[in-house]
């Protein structure tokens, strides 16, 4: 158990404090003793993965900040199913996938995250999502390891039921026989594709915002309200894509906050739609009310 450890190193966009608390467990025990320990210290649990999908407070969160190691961030496969730890990198996990010629994961290969941050936002790309290929999820708090399908997870777009001190440690996926250069192909396709229209060479957290229920996609909506390429501090909205917020340098949470709440209002005033935020935030940050 670490103390004061700086987040911004472990976030993709780089931004943000120090978390009070930071441990990284590597085993199953190991992971139930750090929750027992939140809760005796009645400390708040988040887990970081990647870093990706999350914007930290400029002044850190008082919580105990995990990150998932050793088997709880590796992956194998056994039969047509991949077992991966909650903290594997889906990079990883696609390459035990595609190794033993088994497809159905390929959308995966757009999402910078980890198995078990996919369950907890049933994280998606290209028409497919975590709950299209998940079969369950052992998920672990203070009381111990405990193994939830598909209808006990509640996912749906960008949600699940998960709450906070609930860590997810394993995850099964059923894939479906392929074959290495089929899936190579697929793979590469996607990848050319999130490259051509995302700013893959930046430093952001990934999508701003939840496309809303209407036809117009949240980057459209910005877009059209003029905002690309519109900076705030070191903030930017990307010029490639209006639904992400680059660290143009030196860049702060606050920045990006400033950003999001521009962006939101000018959507709401030109277009009626009151766009949720996708990035999860840690510690006390909150959007105004439109």
């Amino acid at each position: 158990m670490q103390e004061n450890v700086g987040l911004a190193r472990h976030t993709t966009i780089g931004t943000g404090g120090s978390a009070r608390f930071f441990a990284r467990p590597e085993t199953l025990d190991e992971l139930v003793d750090a929750l027992r320990w939140a809760r005796d210290h009645e400390a708040r649990v988040e887990v970081v993965g990647l870093g990706s999908n999350m914007l930290v407070h400029d002044d850190g969160l008082d919580a105990l900040v995990l990150k998932l190691a050793g088997e709880l961030a590796a992956a194998r496969v056994e039969g047509n199913l991949l077992v991966a730890g909650g903290g594997a990198p889906n990079a990883v996990s696609l390459h035990r996938a595609r190794a033993a010629g088994l497809g159905g994961f390929e959308f995966a290969s757009a999402i910078p995250g980890t198995a078990g941050g996919g369950v907890r936002m049933n994280a998606g790309a290209y028409g497919r999502e975590w709950r299209d290929v998940l079969v369950e999820a052992v998920v672990v708090d203070a009381d111990g390891p405990h193994t939830m399908g598909l209808e006990e997870l509640e996912l749906s777009y960008r949600h699940s039921g998960l709450s906070a001190g609930q860590v997810v440690a394993q995850v099964r996926f059923a894939l479906e026989p392929s074959s290495i250069d089929a899936v190579k192909a697929k793979v590469g396709e996607l990848l050319a594709q999130r490259k051509a229209t995302q700013p893959t060479n930046k430093r952001t957290f990934g999508s701003v915002f939840k496309n809303p229920s209407t036809e117009l996609g949240a980057g459209r909506a910005i877009e059209e309200c003029g905002l690309k390429g519109h900076a705030m501090g070191g903030a930017l909205i990307s010029p490639r894509h209006a639904n992400f917020i680059e660290n143009a340098g030196g860049a702060t949470s606050a920045d990006c906050l400033a950003l999001m709440a521009e962006a939101r209002r000018r959507v709401h005033e030109r277009f009626g739609v009151e766009l949720q935020h996708e990035v999860q935030f840690l510690g006390p940050l909150e959007l105004p009310a439109l």
